[in-house]
């Protein structure tokens, strides 16, 4: 089973690929694997970060869409409607832009640490951007 490590700062997660609900779109990612980039806070969403991706063309449409992930639940808009984004909720959201409610495709699971997943969301919420690191694990 392919698993896919999320390094936060100096935090771990482990998160599950959707492969039978978002097969394109979890297909589409692991081709960019290993991603860096840095995530910032949301800014209409409400307890997420997000990795503002702009013009970025992942080359998918909408699968396994929602606008309320729950905690842990990753998604990424396409950009089809907004810029293409990665959010990674660690408490209440709703998928929101300046140009209204997103829908992103469900990708992506964290299945372990979510309680740090929360501490990490605050610590950028007031410390600002922190590195982001997506790596295919093996598993």
């Amino acid at each position: 089973m392919e698993k896919v490590k999320i390094t936060i700062g100096d935090k771990v997660f482990m998160a599950r690929l959707e492969s039978e609900k978002a097969p394109k779109t979890c297909a589409a990612f692991k081709k960019m694997l290993p991603y860096k980039d840095k995530t910032v806070h949301v800014r209409w969403c409400g307890e997420g970060i997000w990795i503002p991706m702009g013009n970025f063309d992942v080359g998918v449409g909408y699968e396994n869409q929602t606008s309320y992930p729950n905690r842990g639940e990753i998604l990424i808009q396409t950009g089809k409607v907004s810029e293409t984004e990665i959010m990674i909720p660690y408490g209440h959201s709703i998928f929101f832009s300046k140009v209204g409610r997103l829908v992103g495709n469900h990708f992506l699971t964290i299945e372990d640490n979510l309680d740090e997943l929360a501490k990490v969301g605050v610590e950028v919420l007031y410390e600002g951007a922190h590195d982001i690191t997506f790596e295919l694990v093996e598993e």
